[in-house]
């Protein structure tokens, strides 16, 4: 089924991701902010750990059929969270977080876990979303997550 997005969705999808993830380390304890700059959207410390956190959230929606589709980590993105990062102090993470087939996926990696997971080409790196890399994360320490199941009860029917 396609999915018939409204013109603002993939601003209103960013907003979303950023505010779940937010949502999820602070239910988990950790002191966090949603921060406007260029590079990084949220600043965390792991309670844990006591590591401060720059977390860069790249939010995407599949629709049905599109599910594996890689999420694009632009080579210039690498660039902006580091300088980002070493201006606040933080180490650099990346959030992604994927609306798909009935679930809402959240995972969170440094950006070395993240290249050693998907090594960086000229163009950038690809968090790829087929379903052995779904069960290389999940198996992978240096990678968290958690995801939510999503759906709809009663809602309208589909005009497309």
């Amino acid at each position: 089924m396609k999915i018939a997005k409204s013109s603002r969705h993939s601003k209103i999808a960013g907003d979303f991701g950023e505010a779940l993830v937010l949502y999820w380390l602070s239910k988990h304890g950790f002191e966090c902010a949603k921060v406007d700059h260029t590079g990084i959207d949220l600043i965390a410390v792991n309670p844990r750990t006591q590591e401060r956190m720059g977390v860069s959230v790249k939010s995407r929606t599949r629709a049905a059929g599109k599910e594996g589709e890689v999420v694009n980590l632009p080579a210039d993105d690498f660039d902006k969270i580091d300088a980002a990062c070493k201006a606040f102090g933080c180490q650099p993470y990346f959030a992604v977080v994927v609306d798909a087939g009935g679930k809402v996926r959240v995972f969170i990696a440094s950006v070395a876990d993240t290249l050693r997971l998907c090594p960086r080409t000229a163009s950038g790196s690809g968090w790829k979303m087929t379903p052995a890399h779904l069960a290389k994360y999940a198996a992978d320490p240096g990678v968290m997550g958690f995801e939510l199941k999503a759906e709809a009860g009663r809602w309208w029917k589909s005009t497309g």
